[in-house]
């Protein structure tokens, strides 16, 4: 692997208003001494845009931070970016999310996750025209989704992905499948992560815990799949930003194989929890903190607020990261327990939505 020193560089980061996104950028400006960051996002309303728009602020504090409201879907745009901050190193975060979204949207998966990533990709390769250095990687999320319903756990990236149950997770494996492609034919060294269940304070609506959140708040009942024999391998944000980071800084070899042609310098990793959580466990342990944080009243009645229902479309029982390959090649693996993350979440909720006009 190669060292990318991030000290002084210009990256751009992809969905900078997003949850990921804007916690990435957060983390480059407080550990990167001279760092300039070009945030792209389309601040769609997929989710609560007032939740993209105080991520930004918080960002907007950074005077070398330049934001561009736009879409990764725009050619133009993207052209554009390249050509006027020339960015070193690339982190795609931009990305339709949501699995049951994208069986009733599916027009905003391909344009975002195949012809945005696909602009990307160019990009890139262009970056490298009339002798430049261009890119020196490009990191990109992919998604536990593209694992589909594989009975082997914990997931490893050894194992076959070529059976999606859901577009979104078609989108995610292409990814790969593309970036694998560029890497081989353009020598552009690139790193997809596979990110599972990632949640936190500030999060995406749409997931189950904020969700969840949302719903007991307004006295309505939630829905829990499978009857609640799901588990999933919640990964809190700060240890997705710190896999991301230690990534970033360690790209894929540029080596040629025996036939003198270039061997891709392409890698995947997991980055998850590698602790699958019960559904119910998460439920109990989401509502105590919630009480905790002051959230719901402490007589609050869950189980009158609690449905179990059967499986939906495009769901899967369980997922489970195998680390193993994260922890031997960068010396890191996630470790933040539910509870605490669902804490920060609960404490943060309290602030952002109850507290806002006091």
């Amino acid at each position: 692997m190669s060292c990318v020193d991030l000290k002084g560089k210009t990256i751009l980061v992809t969905g900078a208003a997003g949850f990921i996104g804007s916690n990435l950028v957060k983390r480059l400006y407080s550990d990167v001494e001279d760092v300039t960051v070009i945030g792209i996002d389309n601040m769609n309303d997929y989710y609560d845009v007032r939740l993209k728009e105080a991520r930004l602020k918080e960002l907007s504090v950074h005077p070398s931070f330049v934001f561009v409201k736009g879409s990764i879907a725009d050619k133009e745009t993207i052209i554009e970016i390249f050509d006027k901050y020339k960015p070193q190193i690339v982190a795609n975060l931009a990305a339709q999310a949501g699995v049951r979204y994208s069986i009733t949207n599916p027009d905003a998966y391909v344009e975002s996750n195949l012809i945005g990533f696909y602009n990307i990709l160019e990009a890139c390769r262009h970056s490298y025209d009339d002798g430049a250095t261009g890119v020196e990687h490009l990191v990109y999320a992919s998604s536990s989704s593209v694992y589909g319903s594989n009975k082997k756990v914990p997931y490893s990236t050894d194992d076959k992905v070529d059976n999606p149950v859901s577009l979104y997770a078609a989108t995610k494996k292409s990814n790969e499948l593309l970036a694998h492609a560029y890497s081989k034919l353009y020598n552009i060294p690139s790193t997809g992560l596979r990110f599972f269940t990632v949640y936190g304070p500030a999060g995406r609506p749409d997931m189950a815990y904020f969700g969840f959140t949302n719903k007991l708040v307004n006295g309505k009942t939630i829905k829990i799949f499978n009857y609640g024999n799901c588990k999933r391998d919640f990964t809190y944000i700060d240890d997705i930003v710190e896999g991301v980071v230690r990534v970033m800084q360690k790209a894929p070899d540029k080596v040629n194989g025996e036939d003198g042609l270039p061997l891709p310098p392409y890698a995947v990793y997991n980055i998850g929890n590698n602790n699958p959580e019960n559904l119910l466990d998460f439920v109990q342990i989401l509502s105590e903190e919630l009480v905790r944080a002051g959230v719901l009243s402490e007589d609050y009645d869950f189980e009158a607020h609690k449905e179990l229902v059967p499986m939906q479309l495009g769901d899967v029982p369980v997922t489970y990261a195998d680390t193993s390959a994260l922890e031997r090649d960068f010396g890191f693996k996630p470790s933040t327990s539910l509870r605490d993350g669902l804490r920060k979440f609960a404490e943060w909720y309290k602030e952002f939505y109850m507290n806002e006009n006091k």
